[in-house]
């Protein structure tokens, strides 16, 4: 009787790999934090049952057709748009991913960013260690007010009202845009439903929560980043294509947006050179799920989809 295969593309947590191999599954580990190419995947998939796969890895019709008994992709991330679903559902293979367990942690990374560009943090860490203080002034790396101001959510999914929760804490304001209206939300907390561009005139601080889809592409291209309110700051913790790039960079330097705190980026890993030079920008690495208790969680969460397929189940968390 065969082995079930699964073949991981990258280096995920130990949690899920002792589960899959507590089951009794060969665990084909490509042990690196970079992902197999394709030509270094398809050979791998020849006779593999499952595929647990990045954000970063581009799983396209050409690959699944070099794959013949794979029953099941389980994406190591909450977004799937690197997956082909067409060509998924077309060949009976069930995609699942990772929602809920870390929407705790990209919100909290969000306030991160919010309080580190508003107050200078980042910025004022360098002056320190770069051995320029020399004492208290006082308009030393003046910052902006976060309590009492605006915050504008653009999709209240999970993230975006977990977002909006903790911004009860600052006494803020918060309106939002979602597709679909949230009317209990709006009673039980007081958010206010408005357009994205009611969304961008009004907000203080202006964070975005919604997938990457073909309507939200550009959602902030030039014309929508010309609304917002000047001197606000924008938060992307959801997907870079969301924002026009180009357009964001032009109303960082003219001032119209005091400030940015960026975790994802248009053509990911790929960050434009003066962005790096902007001293009102705080970058990080794509790391908004980056707890150990998340990661891990993650890691449980694919294998546990994998094992409930391989055995005839149905899977935790299909996508479709």
């Amino acid at each position: 009787m065969k082995v079930p295969k699964v073949v991981i593309t990258a280096a995920i947590p130990e949690a899920g790999i002792s589960l899959l191999r507590a089951n009794h599954i060969d665990v084909d580990l490509h042990d690196s934090p970079q992902s197999l190419q394709p030509d270094e995947l398809i050979p791998k998939l020849h006779n593999a049952d499952a595929l647990i796969s990045l954000l970063s890895d581009s799983i396209t019709e050409h690959i699944l057709s070099q794959a013949p008994e794979l029953k099941i992709i389980a994406n190591y991330a909450v977004g799937f748009n690197n997956i082909d679903l067409n060509a998924a559902q077309n060949r009976g293979i069930i995609v699942t991913n990772t929602p809920d367990v870390l929407t705790a942690a990209t919100a909290d990374l969000t306030w991160a960013l919010i309080m580190s560009v508003s107050k200078r943090i980042v910025e004022a860490d360098r002056f320190v260690r770069d051995g320029k203080f020399t004492g208290w002034q006082p308009q030393l790396f003046l910052g902006g007010d976060v309590s009492g101001k605006t915050l504008g959510i653009i999709g209240a999914g999970r993230i975006g009202r977990a977002v909006a929760q903790r911004a009860a804490g600052f006494d803020m304001k918060v309106l939002y845009f979602s597709p679909n209206r949230k009317p209990d939300w709006e009673q039980k907390t007081g958010v206010v439903f408005g357009s994205v561009d009611d969304v961008l005139k009004q907000s203080d601080y202006i964070s975005l929560h919604c997938p990457i889809t073909e309507s939200t592409f550009h959602l902030l291209d030039a014309k929508r980043i010309a609304l917002i309110k000047p001197g606000a700051y924008l938060i992307n913790t959801a997907r870079g294509a969301v924002v026009d790039e180009q357009a964001m960079i032009k109303a960082l330097q003219s001032g119209q947006l005091a400030g940015a705190g960026l975790d994802v980026y248009e053509f990911e890993p790929k960050i434009p050179d003066i962005l790096k030079e902007m001293t009102n920008v705080v970058l990080l690495p794509h790391i908004g799920s980056a707890t150990t208790e998340t990661r891990d969680e993650m890691a449980r969460i694919c294998a546990k989809n994998v094992i409930a397929v391989l055995n005839g189940n149905p899977p935790i968390t299909p996508v479709f």
